[in-house]
């Protein structure tokens, strides 16, 4: 019968209890239970009600409406909704409908990305396991694997998930796969007679069983230690509830860029305001002209641009695999300067394959291997293994035994068809504590064994080996070297043995049945990178961001793929979780900027890891599949999870997810970033211009003793026709060349950086001052439409503007007028518009516009040549180094 627990010993939900290095009956006493019976009916109720449910808690949440509500918190958004107002108190109800739907857009889009992270303590739940097989009064019960508290005896067999965390307490040839928890490419061995050390990761705590596994093989029992949120499962949905999601770099360079515009423009409007009250102007004029001009300097078609270029951007990435959840994070890729990748499945292919053998002390790729000896080690792989042939040629069962088997079906030796001439008989399955596996086959002359396993524990049992010639004496030293430095190179290495008998031996005695053998050679496995992972990697270095390895495996394993791919160089250090636990933040950030490999990590240190680049002033993309992943992917600038092998958990905690679950992705993603990052700064350039011109022209006519230049319908119909149309059809605009020979534009990069705000300030003078200068003209020669000559002026400058300033850099001539067809159809189209305006009667009563002659409307032309002209030498300043700070090409 179970003891009543000790409250002072029990401590179930205290995750500072080092389960892993407790032996099974120090940890039986402390939590009061019975190796046989489990826990009494009446001391699991008492516990339940003690600790709770063996459920994962949810946070608070925010409602719908609260979420609804804080759309409209930004600052340059309640700007927008005052002008709106306005707009509609002095009449304007075009320009108050086209701002409440621009609002209405955003609030849609910003509500969507919030509620959407909502989601992802849910997918955690719904991975728990909902049932679980105990012994309660000696009983074996299944019972909802809600109801298990810490002291429960459960029983795991094959299929199972692991319903809580266990501490083992009886293991027959049990493997658990814990890539979700930990990243470990290949099912682990699970010993309950071991002890593990007490700073041990995850993955090398082979007496635990977390809550969230799967059994793949074998049985076992185990003791619950923690449940709920007392789980490392549990910590993980801490972890990630606690996890604020960062903002987006577009998103913190818009609202200062807002803040500041709209309080500068909130300034001068009032100023233009007093100062033609003070001019004798009437006041309902000067109030229509204020807001009309608030209206118009304020960048209001903004938002619609950016959230079209991301919208339009994210469409494009489906494409090309990459599905964006979070809209502001297509524009956020252009500013990555570090990719933390997890290894397996991302940057490798997520499957073993046998990447070399050592046959007659040579070592071979399997394709090169030939001869005699090569016969008996293709046999061994394909006759001790378990691994199964399925449809179409691929094969099920254990990783490490699929790539044996299908590396033997590739040479020729199907172990379907040699098990017809030599059928197994008997078997000594693989267990943790031998560490090898041997098959027993009839054939003509009596039975041969055939045995695979660790090259330690298979090699001190070997007499012999194979070779050409015969038998020869077995050079072990030599052969363990080997299989040391294949190791070393990130190989999982096994050894293949034989021996013939006259029969099958006594299975009971398993150390005589695996004594004399003859060695028949190495085989090397890994989980190889991705053919294209390595020019991947080659173009992200090239465009200035560093690719970092974060992963869950060996060090050895995770040193040998980064060295590969180019991720990290023969001499560069790999930092394990151990030594990570041992570092202080200090340390680490001193260091964080140097490392490119990670192993052995769980999951708050990916966090640290991430946290770490982000104070240093990086922006991180994070990638990741598993539960353990979901924290550092809510954490990053960007999550990356992986569609194909991905965890709902993952992926409802990511920015993005690979369709195809491939590194190269990321890097057709980052360039589509950067792209839409130039394009909004090519909108932003042009619309502030424009809108600069309109406010000095209407700020500055008045001071030189003229009318008021535009009346506020024109202000309108530019700010919604000129600005709005053209600046949408930038969003198409190509990608310019070279974009990812370049680095990252800096995180910290002011909107304006890199000669726009000279841009701005210079033309929008430029603009201006022709502008006005064609209306001094007109007014002191008595032309009686002077300003349907400033309006149209102003409109056809607005439109040369917007074609020269496609790049940055080259001239137009270079990337073509046609490159951007939406642009120059919408062109196009405003003058059509604008012309309409000027010549059709109806309209000039409407607009207050009259007929220009046609010298009139060239000296209109001639101002927007003069712009496109200004522009054009601009750029050819810049590209000879002249002016402003060239981007600078990366070193490769």
């Amino acid at each position: 019968m179970s003891r009543e627990p000790d409250p002072e010993k029990n401590a179930p939900a205290d995750s500072s209890v080092d389960w892993h290095d407790r032996d099974a009956a120090t940890a039986l006493s402390t939590l009061s239970s019975d190796a046989q019976r489990g826990l009494s009916a009446v001391e699991a109720a008492r516990r339940l009600a003690l600790y709770g449910p063996n459920l994962l808690q949810q946070g608070d949440r925010r409602s719908p409406w609260r979420i609804l509500a804080a759309q409209f918190a930004d600052f340059m958004i309640l700007v927008l909704m005052a002008a709106a107002v306005l707009s509609g108190v002095v009449g304007d109800i075009a320009d108050t409908l086209a701002i409440v739907a621009i609002l209405l857009l955003n609030a849609v889009i910003g509500f969507t990305q919030e509620y959407r992270a909502e989601k992802a303590m849910a997918a955690l739940q719904r991975i728990a396991a909902p049932s679980a097989t105990v012994m309660r009064d000696g009983q074996r019960l299944v019972i909802a694997a809600a109801e298990l508290v810490p002291g429960d005896l459960v029983l795991l067999e094959a299929g199972n998930m692991v319903p809580a965390d266990l501490r083992l307490l009886e293991t027959m040839r049990m493997r658990v796969e814990e890539a979700a928890l930990t990243g470990e490419s290949v099912p682990v061995d699970k010993d309950a007679g071991i002890l593990a050390e007490a700073d041990a990761a995850l993955g090398d705590r082979r007496n635990m069983a977390y809550k969230g596994t799967i059994v793949t093989y074998g049985r076992g029992s185990g003791l619950v230690v923690a449940t709920g949120m007392a789980t490392e499962l549990g910590q993980i949905a801490a972890l990630l509830a606690a996890s604020e999601e960062s903002k987006t770099p577009l998103q913190k360079r818009h609202a200062a860029f807002g803040r500041r515009l709209a309080i500068f423009v909130l300034l001068v409007c009032t100023l233009i305001f007093v100062a033609g009250l003070l001019r004798g102007e009437p006041p309902l004029l000067m109030l229509l002209t204020a807001v009309s001009l608030a209206v118009a300097a304020i960048p209001e078609a903004l938002p619609a641009v950016v959230t079209i270029a991301l919208a339009l951007g994210a469409y494009r990435m489906v494409e090309q695999q990459a599905l964006m959840r979070r809209l502001p994070s297509v524009e956020t890729l252009g500013s990555i300067t570090y990719i933390c990748s997890d290894k397996t499945g991302t940057l490798t292919e997520n499957r073993m394959r046998v990447e070399s053998c050592l046959v007659e002390g040579v070592l071979l790729a399997p394709e090169q291997v030939t001869g005699a000896v090569a016969g008996h080690l293709f046999t061994a792989m394909a006759l001790c293994n378990d691994a199964t042939s399925e449809a179409g040629g691929s094969a099920a069962g254990d990783p490490t035994e699929v790539a044996l088997h299908v590396a033997a079906q590739r040479a020729g030796f199907s172990r379907e068809i040699l098990e017809r001439d030599t059928p197994r008989r008997a078997e000594l399955p693989f267990d943790s504590v031998r560490m090898r596996m041997t098959t027993f086959h009839a054939g003509a002359d009596g039975v041969m064994a055939y045995t695979k396993g660790a090259p330690e524990a298979v090699l001190p049992r070997c007499i012999g080996v194979f070779n050409a010639s015969g038998v020869e004496s077995l050079p072990r030293a030599e052969l363990e070297s080997t299989a040391a430095a294949m190791a070393a190179d990130g190989l999982r290495v096994l050894a293949l043995a034989c021996r013939r008998w006259d029969a099958i031996p006594d299975l009971n005695d398993a150390e005589a049945a695996e004594d004399g053998l003859m060695f028949i050679g190495l085989v090397g496995l890994m989980d190889p990178p991705r053919a294209e992972a390595a020019a991947a990697v080659a173009t992200c270095l090239s465009a200035g961001i560093t690719p970092v390895m974060i992963t869950g495996d060996h060090p050895a394993t995770a040193r040998a793929i980064a060295r590969r791919l180019g991720i990290a160089d023969d001499g560069d250090a790999v930092i394990t979780g151990r030594e990570l636990a041992m570092m202080d933040d200090v340390t680490l950030a001193s260091r964080v900027l140097d490392t490119r490999v990670y192993a052995r990590v769980d999951p708050a240190q990916k966090i640290r890891v991430v946290e770490a680049l982000q104070a240093r002033g990086q922006f991180v993309a994070m990638t990741g599949d598993g539960v353990n992943d979901a924290p550092a992917l809510k954490r990053a600038d960007i999550g990356v999870a992986m569609g194909r092998g991905g965890t709902d958990v993952a992926r409802e905690a990511a920015d993005m997810v690979l369709l195809d679950d491939n590194f190269a992705t990321i890097v057709a993603a980052v360039r589509g970033g950067r792209r839409i990052y130039d394009n909004i700064r090519r909108f932003i350039k042009y619309v502030l211009t424009t809108n600069l011109a309109e406010v000095l022209l209407i700020a500055l006519a008045p001071f030189f003793g003229m009318p008021l230049p535009l009346l506020p319908l024109h202000i309108l119909w530019v700010n919604l026709v000129t600005d709005g149309l053209p600046g949408l059809a930038l969003t198409a605009e190509p990608a310019e060349r070279g974009i990812m020979q370049r680095p990252p534009h800096p995180p910290a990069e002011n909107m304006f950086a890199r000669g726009m705000w000279q841009h701005i300030l210079c033309v929008g003078a430029l603009m201006s001052a022709l502008v006005l200068t064609l209306q001094y003209w007109g007014v002191n020669n008595g032309v009686g439409h002077w300003q349907t000559m400033v309006f149209t002026a102003l409109t056809f400058a607005q439109l040369t503007h917007v074609m020269a300033i496609r790049s940055d850099l080259e001239s137009l001539l270079v990337i073509g007028v046609l490159s951007n067809r939406p642009l120059v159809i919408t062109v196009a189209l405003t003058v059509g518009l604008q012309l309409l305006l000027i010549y059709v009667p109806a309209l000039n009563r409407i607009f207050d516009t009259e007929p220009l002659s046609a010298l009139e409307l060239g000296l209109c032309l001639a101002c927007a040549a003069v712009v496109l002209v200004a522009v054009e030498g601009e750029k050819w300043l810049a590209r000879n180094g002249l002016i402003y700070k060239a981007v600078p090409e990366v070193s490769r």
